[in-house]
């Protein structure tokens, strides 16, 4: 069995129409006809499908928590991490340049080509296709622990944490920008009166200050924890 035979059998679906898959698996490196358009359908598709099942499974959760469950299941890293678990590294097709750099590693190739992949199953057999799809792959993570407090991003979680103990909320700062324009990566602190400051750096801004934000509440509560052992 070809590794397209077999990634068609881990989606569940398989294409009438093979050229549209290959174009949901040609990163825009390669040239012609690529996925970032079918990317674009796929996260549209995407986003509805598990809204919409979300909100069939968990008649009691709030839409704030409906919301921030669907940002967990449709995030860059839950989708990379489902690309490696179908084997969809195995297939993408790159350019030069970007095999030699590993691009098949890359949360983000993973990711986009997933969501095109997506897309031109929509395309090729409509709604109930790209439904079914979403349906399989993302079955065993729809469960209670999605609606849990770890959902809330570490920045939001800080500034409760802080605005309960009625203390200033904190501050970000950008320290650094470094690389190259398609490789940038950003380097952020987190501040909070009282505390010692924290660093992080990932390749968007907004990333990097979660990280700080996670840092600092770990910092925060190590040291409440501390000075309750002591009390």
């Amino acid at each position: 069995m070809s590794s397209m035979e077999q990634l068609q059998e881990q989606l569940g679906y398989h294409f009438r129409d093979p050229q549209l898959l290959r174009q949901a698996l040609t990163h825009r490196s390669a040239g012609g006809q690529h996925n970032e358009r079918l990317e674009f359908l796929g996260d549209a598709a995407l986003n509805f499908v598990a809204a919409a099942q979300l909100f069939s499974r968990f008649p009691k959760v709030s839409e704030g928590d409906l919301s921030r469950m669907r940002a967990r299941l449709v995030r860059e890293e839950t989708l990379a991490e489902i690309a490696g678990q179908i084997d969809l590294a195995d297939v993408l097709i790159l350019g030069p340049g970007e095999q030699r750099s590993g691009g098949a590693r890359r949360h983000s190739i993973r990711a986009d080509a997933l969501e095109a992949v997506l897309g031109a199953a929509f395309l090729d057999g409509g709604f109930a296709a790209a439904e079914g799809i979403v349906s399989r792959l993302l079955e065993s993570l729809m469960t209670e622990h999605l609606g849990g407090e770890e959902l809330r991003d570490p920045k939001t979680r800080l500034q409760e944490y802080l605005q309960g103990r009625g203390r200033a909320l904190p501050i970000y700062e950008l320290v650094e920008e470094k690389g190259q324009a398609h490789e940038r990566r950003f380097v952020t602190r987190c501040v909070v009166s009282g505390a010692e400051e924290t660093q992080a750096e990932d390749n968007s801004r907004r990333k990097a200050e979660q990280q700080a934000a996670a840092l600092m509440l770990a910092q925060l509560q190590g040291d409440a924890q501390g000075a309750a052992g002591h009390g």
